[in-house]
């Protein structure tokens, strides 16, 4: 079993614990130790949008695309990376009942 670790914040400066609970918790999981102490840590979460680091979205961040499968024009919430299709809401949804079974990772936000 490990011990609790003394780390220092790297926004703050303060020691904080990093316990041999938490330290099994981010083993278990492939995450590094933290940098940031919890107040710190739960500051940076709001900045950035709000409870678990997710960034809130708006309707300013809507792009407009063509289906990958039917070349419709649609709007999607995302800005796509173009190493992937994307595919308008019909499409999708007939791609996902589909379970085309070939291993093929396919994405889309809807």
């Amino acid at each position: 079993m490990t011990r609790d670790l003394q780390l220092t914040c790297s926004d703050c400066g303060q020691e904080f614990t990093f316990s041999s609970d938490d330290q099994a918790f981010f083993q278990e999981r492939g995450y590094s130790a933290p940098k940031r102490c919890k107040t710190c840590r739960q500051a940076k979460k709001n900045e950035q949008g709000g409870e678990g680091g997710f960034y809130r979205r708006s309707e300013s961040q809507s792009t407009t695309v063509t289906c990958s499968g039917c070349g419709k024009q649609a709007t999607v919430p995302f800005a796509p990376r173009g190493d992937r299709p994307v595919y308008c809401q019909d499409c999708y949804r007939a791609r996902k009942g589909s379970g085309s079974g070939r291993g093929e990772r396919r994405y889309s936000r809807y």
